[in-house]
């Protein structure tokens, strides 16, 4: 079955570091976009940050650009999103999400076929 698993949240610190992963079993995820997704308490899902399948080009949001960055490892059939610098507004469940393929890539959560369950991030003192 498809499948995409998020792991590496937890609590840390504001200015803490924290290694996101997304493993896809029953597809191979470098042929798809994928983007990450957050949802804090009582705000709407947004896009943190999604990489293309074709080119490997990336996008941010814009409150976490310098801060975060997606990268892939296909041989692991895996995908992560390094996040330093952390803020308290950061604070949420962390989605990973895979779409159709693309040149470009959209941080449009409709575009997005398969999505994991998600992983908490929590920063705070």
């Amino acid at each position: 079955q498809l499948q995409l698993v998020e792991s590496g949240g937890g609590l840390v610190q504001p200015g803490g570091s924290l290694r996101l992963s997304c493993a896809a079993s029953g597809f191979t995820l470098g042929s798809y976009t994928i983007g990450w997704f957050r949802q804090a308490p009582g705000k709407e899902r947004e896009g943190v940050s999604c990489i293309s399948s074709i080119g490997g080009s990336t996008k941010y949001k814009e409150s976490v650009k310098g801060r975060f960055t997606i990268s892939r490892e296909n041989a692991k059939n895996t995908v992560y999103l390094q996040m330093n610098s952390l803020k308290p507004e950061d604070t949420a469940v962390y989605y990973c999400a895979a779409g159709v393929g693309s040149i470009d890539c959209d941080m449009i959560y409709s575009l997005y076929r398969y999505w994991g369950q998600g992983t908490q991030v929590t920063v705070s003192s």
